[in-house]
């Protein structure tokens, strides 16, 4: 439940989120709910989600943003940049 409530703190700001397995990723939290913290990332338009393999055309967030979904379980360290 921590890690949700520091999400939600930091919503809509640029943050740097490292994951237990050790990958790094930077964007800015547009959206947290009990499971998953949504991250805006630079990226080609597409939306990705870390519980599945395939990836998802998307964009409604705007052309050239990746949409990134993480688990809550899996966050280690969350940053502020």
């Amino acid at each position: 439940m921590e890690a949700y409530y520091n999400c939600l703190h930091c919503k809509n700001k640029r943050v740097r989120i490292m994951t237990t397995d050790g990958k790094r990723h930077e964007g800015i939290i547009v959206d947290v709910d009990q499971n998953n913290v949504y991250l805006k990332t630079k990226g080609n338009g597409r939306m990705k989600t870390s519980a599945y393999p395939g990836n998802f055309y998307g964009g409604y967030y705007g052309y050239g943003s990746e949409i990134l979904t993480l688990s809550l379980f899996t966050l280690l360290a969350i940053a502020l940049i």
